[in-house]
């Protein structure tokens, strides 16, 4: 039938919109709040921002999903009561299942384009999240150096101080104090000026105007220069990107290599506590989007009165959030405290699904009941 088809088509169109909204609600204050935490007010200048945001929007939008497919049905179905409509539908002879094959089909292709990014896509740019952290805590990018303070670099070797920034790359008044291995030297190097140069091995320290102290381990004499420009090289963040770190977490690989990384029953305990935790969320979240969508559907279908104007068909808008949340905290410090607890969550997704089922069976074998001439909501006689 035409009008169907068309009604199909709209009802998923609305869904699939509401839920777009609600998503970007969820997403944009996790994302920022993220950023706020990690990433100091240097950061802007620094360059960090746009790999920070990469690496931590994919996570945050397949997480927040499930939620966000969830809350759409239950609005979108509780206006639908509200407004008479699914009575309407009823007197045109749809069925339960007929009424709800639109919300299903979004949570269909909800759950495989939560897959698809819990699988490829976060794993491939949250390591940059985690990049940026590991810059910001060994401060090798130059541009989030404060002034009026030492840093130490290349493992204490190296001590670095300068005055006051003159521009996003220009310092005015630097101090280095430095042990040279090669010389076997204590060296201390003033300038009145330096800019921060990148190049593809990290960060060249041209300086100007400056004198040059050096004396030998051993020895109690100094030998000074003074000099118009001296170069040295620190290992920060040049222009091949973001240093790299010396670790690749679970959380970072694709697929493929995550199935091949699942530890034996002999691996150290962290080891399973960390794939299993991040299989957890992988694999049980994306499947939510249907789960939260049946359930809200169930809820509604069951709650609303023969006008639709129930003030209980709230109880859906508030349950799917409850749900989601008590499932990701049941993730993260259940399985994380015991690895075989996961089975308690499989088993909440698993009750979350069947009471779903259980509801919208009841209502099916209610308008089953109905008989054809009547044209009321199901289980309740035409008025």
């Amino acid at each position: 039938m035409i009008i169907p088809r068309l009604l199909y088509f709209y009802l998923a169109r609305r869904i699939l919109f509401t839920a777009l909204l609600i998503e970007i609600g969820l997403c944009v204050p996790v994302v920022m709040t993220s950023l706020f935490h990690y990433l100091p007010t240097a950061a802007l200048r620094s360059g960090l921002l746009l790999p920070a945001i990469l690496g931590t929007l994919p996570t945050a939008v397949y997480i927040a999903l499930p939620m966000a497919i969830g809350v759409a049905v239950a609005l979108e179905f509780s206006r639908m009561a509200a407004d008479g409509m699914i009575a309407v539908l009823y007197s045109l002879r749809l069925s339960v299942m007929s009424i709800c094959l639109p919300a299903a089909v979004v949570a269909g292709v909800a759950v495989g384009f939560g897959y698809w990014i819990s699988c490829y896509v976060a794993p491939a740019y949250v390591g940059e999240m985690h990049d940026v952290i590991y810059v910001i805590r060994n401060s090798l990018n130059h541009r989030l150096l404060e002034p009026a303070r030492f840093y130490t670099f290349d493992n204490g070797t190296r001590t670095l101080y300068f005055q006051r920034w003159r521009s996003p790359d220009v310092v005015s008044n630097i101090f280095i104090h430095q042990f040279n291995t090669e010389k076997n030297e204590e060296e201390i190097i003033t300038a009145r000026q330096t800019e921060f140069r990148r190049n593809a091995h990290g960060v060249l320290l041209v300086m100007s105007h400056g004198s040059f102290q050096s004396r030998p381990i051993g020895s109690t004499q100094m030998r000074t220069a003074d000099f118009d420009e001296y170069v040295i090289e620190l290992d920060m963040q040049g222009t091949n990107g973001m240093p790299k770190r010396n670790w690749v977490g679970v959380f970072e690989l694709p697929l493929r290599k995550f199935l091949e990384a699942a530890p034996g029953p002999n691996a150290a305990h962290y080891l399973i506590v960390d794939w299993m935790s991040e299989a957890a969320k992988r694999f049980t979240i994306p499947i939510l989007a249907l789960a939260h969508a049946l359930l809200a559907m169930g809820l509604v279908l069951t709650l609303a009165n023969a006008t639709g104007r129930n003030a209980t068909t709230i109880a859906a808008l508030v349950v799917i959030p409850l749900v989601h949340i008590g499932i990701l905290i049941g993730m993260e410090s259940l399985v994380r405290r015991d690895p075989r607890l996961v089975a308690l969550v499989a088993i909440a997704v698993a009750v979350e699904f069947l009471v779903a089922f259980v509801l919208l069976s009841r209502q099916q074998a209610n308008f089953s009941a109905v008989p054809a001439r009547e044209t009321g909501p199901p289980g309740r006689p035409a008025a």
